[in-house]
């Protein structure tokens, strides 16, 4: 099998793929600094003469499927395939597999920096430093920019998928008493606490939401559950935009209903003049969506999608669950 790698790819992860399924094409597209597009895609599929292809945000249409309906696989290195015609990959049998949990990691970590970034007032303390406002002898930015740990505080989790349990592994050894909603899920670790929604926002000092953008998420969040927040929480979304109705936060921020926010993720990008409120007010640390921009990430989406191909080729496992259109199990006998 010959197989075009246009995701970034270690050598180490070219290698298995080359010892278990053949040649390997390697066109990364950070090499142009953007994704490819579909008439690109399609002219090097064309040239390559590629059987199956391994992809992180280039253009995979319909229009790609149909010039090339004998592909063996689909490949995605992102926990969603949105650029991909997935439903057009199953009508022509053709596998798609994803690799969730690539940057579970790296999100845990920077809420943990950014919550503690935000609980401890660091930024607004480096701000009063650099302004050169410390003078001899005084305590003012003891008093002033005093801030709280998170040892002690319950934290909240809207879904309960790879990124909120990673968060909740590292939190709870803080120590912090961990509430999470989800209906899809149930943990078996005593430590974490399963509730409904509501009681997420109502009992909760810090929110954090880790929600899908589906039918049923978008826009779920509004101004009934953001007024069930304590007026000390802190909110955050490192997951969508668009699962927030952004005026009931941005009102909540604006009339101190909440303590802040925590925000890696706009309606738009770049953001319109109703998210940069949101940005430029002092209670919101906000970040350009890099919560999961790590080079470690991209080393584990290549693991994850060589252990998915082999468990599915190799080992003959049809269940795994980075193949995202399992339908296509009984469109096409693989």
């Amino acid at each position: 099998m010959k197989i075009l790698i246009t995701a970034p790819y270690h050598n180490k992860a070219q290698q298995f793929l080359t010892q278990h399924f053949g040649e390997i094409i390697y066109k990364p597209w950070k090499l142009q600094e953007r994704a490819y597009n579909e008439g690109e895609l399609i002219a090097l599929l064309n040239e390559t003469q590629a059987e199956a292809l391994i992809t992180e945000h280039d253009h995979v249409t319909a229009a790609v499927i149909a010039a090339f309906p004998g592909l063996q696989f689909i490949g995605v290195c992102r926990g969603t395939p949105s650029n991909v015609a997935v439903a057009a990959a199953t009508a022509q049998g053709i596998p798609v597999f994803n690799t969730p949990a690539r940057n579970a990691q790296a999100v845990a970590e920077m809420f943990i920096a950014n919550l503690i970034t935000l609980l401890r007032n660091t930024l607004a303390g480096i701000a009063w430093l650099e302004g050169g406002r410390w003078e001899a002898g005084a305590h003012t930015s003891y008093l002033q920019f005093k801030g709280n740990e998170i040892a002690g505080k319950t934290i909240g989790m809207v879904g309960f998928g790879a990124v909120g349990q990673t968060i909740a592994n590292l939190v709870k050894h803080f120590p912090a008493e961990i509430l999470y909603y989800d209906p899809f899920y149930t943990s078996d670790d005593p430590a974490y606490q399963k509730v409904g929604l509501e009681d997420v926002f109502r009992l909760s000092d810090v929110v954090s939401i880790h929600l899908p953008v589906n039918a049923d998420t978008e826009g779920m969040i509004g101004e009934a559950l953001i007024g069930l927040m304590k007026k000390n929480a802190i909110f955050v979304n490192t997951a969508r935009a668009v699962v927030v109705k952004r005026e009931a936060l941005l009102s909540a921020i604006e009339n101190n209903a909440i303590r802040g926010a925590i925000l890696d993720v706009f309606d738009h990008e770049p953001p319109d003049e109703l998210d940069y409120r949101l940005i430029h007010h002092p209670n919101v640390l906000a970040t350009p969506h890099i919560a999961g921009a790590t080079f470690e990430v991209e080393d584990h989406h290549a693991d994850i999608m060589n252990k998915a191909l082999h468990d599915f080729y190799i080992a003959g496992n049809r269940q795994i669950r980075q193949l995202v259109n399992r339908e296509v199990l009984s469109v096409k006998n693989h």
